[in-house]
């Protein structure tokens, strides 16, 4: 945590373990404490830390409450403890005590008689000089259960008719077990340099343009767009989700169209070119000439990032506590260490998802800067190796304390070809990835579940006739939906504690590269990657009974290799309960 610059990462009811290496010159016996407390509270908890080897020495705690907790160590001499563990050795030896005692007697202030007594006596408190406290105080950031588990569904209100109609729209969500419906931006399009569908250079007449080129003449981020509907439609959609133990997040984008209030009122935001225009956003060879980027560098720093922290201030006034950031990394590494926890100190119940398909070092540094969960690579993983080395990395590397992925097999932006080329049987295997793999994930759809998987044009990651800019249709009912597949999964997760947690992640040996196999306690996933044939192999697991929770099959296993069989036009997965014989 860069020595303690960055809170490590909890949620409500978790423990804190403390590890630290206490020693001290001579042979002198220690005690060591870890202290803790709430941000609030004035006094301090402490407990005595056990002694487990080589001057290392453990403790923990739990954390009850939302926000920040302060936690060290503290530790010292304790001459008297010294005393009396070097008493029980000369008394083993068999050697005289009478002089022992009689300094026991002294470091206590006491008549002590005998060894029974002087190994009963409680300690005098150390002398404030013997104690030594580490120099820094460190930090817990405590969020929401639904921080560590989630599962997210996102889709585009206008294509479902607006708030209103996205309301009637909740049931189909709910049935198919998500508690995160995640919207695009929901304010107002702008119309100069509006994208056409397809993302052309130029809109037609009729073309809605994407919800990510802010700002209008209606207004900007704390507005809504007129078409979807009004703010009461918006707090009714809020309160009809929560009713349904659903949250609503909500997409923050930093950026503006060229009719954005923002432009007009505060060109001094915005980086003007030698000829006095404002340069719109690239990425090449991607070029965004609908979207104009804000300067966090701007001599007017203050009043831009003022501005935008209050964006989120606006909307958690608006029932909002879940945001998706879009393109965290383009904007100042500063701001958001300001932002972020100056928000979670009056709304600890806030969760971030950072958006950051980005080099890893910046991604990771946007977690350590108060991002709560993060995209992951997990689109790009897709071989047994790749899956294997990424899953062990989120789970078991010392950055988990900081770093929660969030797998999505897809996104609005992004088709990956194993989907293109994989068809239903990859859409199966890389949901049940995610969703058994990652303690959150999340699908873009109907998108997903219907199996969309044309690309714009060949090597593109791009959806041919994108949501983005355009309305769409979805036949719902469409048997060959993957809806009940969906509903399923995450009915399973809901069901057993052991997919609600990233760190108890353990691959398990099998002699084929198409099968990777892994499990999270009592649950064993075997997944066959490949999307064409079916796979079969021995997976290197103790004799027990399995239970699939998808297929409903019951297999039991004799001995420590045991045969699996998958096939990708049946079912490319196994989800089994285990049970230890």
């Amino acid at each position: 945590m860069d020595g303690g610059r960055y809170p490590v990462k909890r949620v409500v009811g978790e423990e804190v373990e403390v590890h630290a290496d206490v020693f001290t010159d001579g042979h002198d016996a220690l005690v060591c404490e870890v202290l803790w407390k709430h941000s609030s509270d004035k006094e301090w908890f402490s407990k005595l830390m056990e002694f487990r080897h080589n001057d290392h020495w453990v403790a923990s705690f739990r954390v009850e409450r939302l926000g920040r907790y302060q936690y060290t160590v503290r530790a010292w001499a304790d001459p008297w403890l010294t005393w009396q563990r070097d008493l029980k050795k000369r008394q083993d030896a068999g050697q005289d005590l009478s002089v022992d005692l009689q300094i026991g007697a002294g470091l206590l202030g006491a008549e002590i008689a005998d060894y029974d007594a002087a190994m009963q006596a409680e300690a005098p408190p150390p002398r404030g000089d013997w104690v030594v406290t580490f120099e820094k105080t460190l930090e817990a950031v405590v969020d929401p259960v639904r921080a560590r588990f989630s599962s997210w569904y996102e889709l585009f209100p206008r294509s479902f008719g607006g708030l209103r109609g996205l309301i009637e729209h909740l049931p189909y969500v709910e049935r198919l077990g998500f508690d995160v419906l995640y919207l695009p931006p929901v304010h107002p399009i702008g119309t100069t340099a509006r994208k056409g569908k397809n993302n052309a250079v130029g809109a037609r007449p009729g073309d809605t343009g994407s919800p990510w080129a802010i700002g209008s003449k209606e207004g900007g981020h704390k507005a809504l767009d007129p078409a979807l509907g009004t703010f009461d439609d918006f707090h009714l959609l809020v309160k009809k989700a929560s009713e349904r133990n659903m949250q609503i997040a909500l997409d923050i984008a930093f950026q503006c169209s060229p009719d954005h209030p923002y432009v007009r009122e505060h060109p001094e935001w915005f980086r003007a070119r030698p000829d006095g225009t404002i340069q719109y956003a690239e990425n090449p060879p991607k070029k965004y000439q609908d979207i104009y980027p804000f300067d966090f560098e701007t001599p007017a720093w203050q009043s831009l990032w003022e501005e935008l922290k209050s964006v989120f201030e606006f909307w958690a006034g608006h029932g909002v506590e879940i945001f998706r950031v879009d393109n965290p990394h383009t904007k100042a590494f500063a701001f958001w260490e300001w932002c972020i926890p100056d928000l979670k100190s009056k709304h600890p119940e806030l969760i971030f998802l950072s958006e950051a398909f980005t080099r890893p070092r910046v991604m990771h540094k946007l977690a350590k800067l108060g991002f709560t969960q993060s995209y992951t690579y997990f689109t790009w993983r897709n071989t047994k190796r790749e899956l294997t080395e990424y899953f062990t990395e989120v789970s078991q590397d010392p950055s988990r304390e900081y770093f929660r992925p969030n797998f999505w097999p897809n996104t609005p932006d992004i088709l990956h070809e194993t989907l293109q080329l994989g068809g239903r049987p990859a859409f199966i295997a890389r949901v049940v990835l995610a969703a058994t793999a990652a303690a959150n994930y999340g699908i873009y759809g109907p998108a997903y579940e219907l199996q969309e998987r044309i690309a714009r044009e060949p090597g593109s990651e791009e959806y041919l006739n994108s949501e983005k800019y355009e309305l769409k249709r979805w036949d719902l009912e469409r048997k060959d939906s993957l809806a009940p597949l969906i509903s399923r999964l995450n009915a399973i997760r809901k069901e057993n504690p052991a997919l609600q947690s990233d760190w108890n992640l353990k691959f398990h040996p099998v002699d084929n590269d198409q099968l990777v196999a892994y499990s999270k306690d009592d649950i064993l996933v075997v997944v066959n990657l490949d999307a064409h044939h079916p796979q079969s192999g021995f997976i290197d697991f103790p004799p027990c009974e399995v239970h699939d929770l998808l297929s409903g099959g019951h297999y039991s296993w004799k001995g420590p290799r045991n045969y699996v069989e998958l096939s990708p036009h049946t079912l490319p997965a196994h989800v089994f309960k285990v049970t230890r014989k």
